[in-house]
């Protein structure tokens, strides 16, 4: 083939450090904008960013040239120093180690994209640890549920 072409959509979920529910409705919006900004500034298209108190979901296309884990260690690292650099919060912000990644097909694009708008009417009804195993699960992902989430001892 003489180009190269591609669309891979990308939902990477991740959580604040020990699911702790600090991600305040005050400032969440601006977050979720710094999270975007950030993904798009990797050469990635963002299409939403959303999350709750506790985690965030990004849909966004990915480059082909580009590895997830990448684009997550920078989007992570420089999200959590906006957090401490803006004051927002009396601790310390630190995302917890790791992230999902689950790839759609575009026939699923709005589909995701409603689901990662609609977080906040989610999980009124499901919390996030039940929704991250049935994800992990759909998706075939094959995981042991004592290495899921780190826990305060």
């Amino acid at each position: 083939m003489a180009n190269n072409y591609h669309q891979l959509y990308i939902q990477c979920v991740f959580a604040v450090k020990y699911r702790n529910a600090v991600i305040d409705k005050s400032w969440r919006p601006q977050l979720m904008a710094v999270l975007g900004n950030l993904i798009n500034e990797t050469g990635c298209h963002n299409l939403i960013v959303n999350g709750v108190e506790d985690h965030v979901h990004c849909f966004f296309r990915l480059l082909p040239n580009l590895e997830i884990s990448d684009v997550m260690q920078s989007v992570k690292a420089k999200s959590s120093k906006w957090v401490n650099e803006s004051g927002l919060l009396h601790e310390r912000f630190e995302w917890q180690r790791g992230f999902g990644a689950f790839t759609y097909s575009p026939w699923d694009k709005d589909m995701i994209f409603n689901y990662v708008k609609g977080q906040e009417k989610h999980h009124a009804k499901q919390d996030f640890k039940t929704e991250y195993l049935e994800t992990l699960q759909k998706h075939e992902v094959e995981f042991d549920e004592n290495y899921i989430f780190e826990e305060l001892i």
